[in-house]
């Protein structure tokens, strides 16, 4: 079955607002208020919460290293679930293009370095995780993106055989030429046109695209 695999975040939904809570909710516990502003670092929240932490601890400007960082991040991840989806939406038109593909005779699925346990947590909320045959986290198995092997379970995992990666990084961009397989790169994520320089080989400029860039790819 023809598969598309999917990112989570700056991918189907916008994040950021709700990681760089998170993050700003340990440095507000520390006394250093709020350092992180979506205006400024929604990009690096899309890349993890101890990346956050550590522009948090620069911003402070005060001595940490990464002892601070990891006795912070479990932290984080509590703030996180506790509030995972009070700003966080999908893109505009997101569910709609899923559910074309699934008619259409497409399988679908999500393969995303967040944490397992928090992805289907913001799934359910968003009220999706049924659009979607498998669901892959950053803790699911030993590897995690941009090894290939978490992208090629997740299209195991729901009967797929050709198949492509919609992602918004970097990172989305290495693990799908690991797997060896075609990527479309959106361009609403928080790089926006920035992706064109990965030379991805599509790019996504809005989910009433999708049909369209998948046909042209598998």
């Amino acid at each position: 079955m023809r598969t598309v695999v999917f990112d989570l975040d700056g991918t189907l939904a916008d994040t950021a607002a709700d990681l760089l809570a998170s993050a700003n909710a340990c440095f507000r516990a520390l006394g250093h208020g709020e350092p992180l502003a979506m205006a400024t670092d929604s990009g690096t929240a899309l890349r993890g919460g101890r990346p956050m932490l550590r522009l948090g601890f620069k911003r402070v400007g005060i001595d940490w290293t990464e002892v601070d960082v990891e006795d912070q991040y479990p932290l984080l991840l509590d703030y996180y679930g506790q509030a995972i989806a009070v700003h966080t939406k999908l893109y505009p038109g997101a569910a709609e293009a899923v559910e074309a593909l699934r008619r259409d005779g497409y399988a679908t699925a999500i393969c995303t370095n967040k944490p397992e346990g928090l992805a289907e947590t913001l799934l359910a909320k968003l009220g999706v995780r049924d659009l979607f045959g498998a669901m892959i986290g950053a803790d699911t198995l030993s590897e995690r993106k941009p090894h290939p092997f978490p992208y090629h379970e997740a299209v195991r995992r729901v009967g797929g055989t050709a198949s492509m990666l919609v992602g918004d990084t970097e990172t989305d961009f290495l693990t799908a030429r690991a797997a060896g397989v075609p990527i479309a790169l959106v361009t609403f994520g928080p790089e926006g046109q920035g992706v064109r320089r990965l030379e991805p080989d599509a790019l996504l400029e809005s989910y009433h695209d999708l049909g369209a860039v998948v046909a042209s790819l598998i």
